[in-house]
């Protein structure tokens, strides 16, 4: 389906073709906050939302917009784009991130004791 479709469903239409979890979630109803944070996406479309809302699904009127996601430390900025309808803002801005690990610095063992500094 196209995104000029998908944009221009009804929501209850829109429910009938998302997977059954998100289907579940939007059947139970939106809490006052998704509820305000879709009415002020479509009120200021150019203005980056920010939210702590991770549980909201994406919708069709999010695409093109962008997004703050707050991932437990810091904003995550998520440009919406169509493949990503139906998704949690969760799934997107990543918690935790790998660890690069480097080299042993001076110290780190017996032996790097003598290692030439950098």
């Amino acid at each position: 389906m196209t995104i000029d479709k998908l944009q221009e469903l009804s929501f209850e239409d829109f429910i009938k073709i998302v997977p059954s979890r998100q289907r579940r979630s939007f059947k139970r109803g939106l809490s006052k906050e998704q509820a305000k944070l879709i009415n002020d996406s479509n009120s200021k479309p150019d203005k980056v939302m920010r939210t702590h809302r991770r549980e909201m699904i994406i919708i069709p009127q999010f695409v093109g917009r962008t997004f703050s996601v707050h991932n437990g430390r810091a904003f995550v900025n998520l440009e919406i784009m169509p493949e990503m309808i139906g998704l949690y803002f969760g799934e997107l801005a990543p918690t935790r991130t790998s660890p690069t690990h480097t080299g042993p610095g001076v110290g780190a063992t017996k032996s790097s004791k003598f290692m030439p500094l950098k």
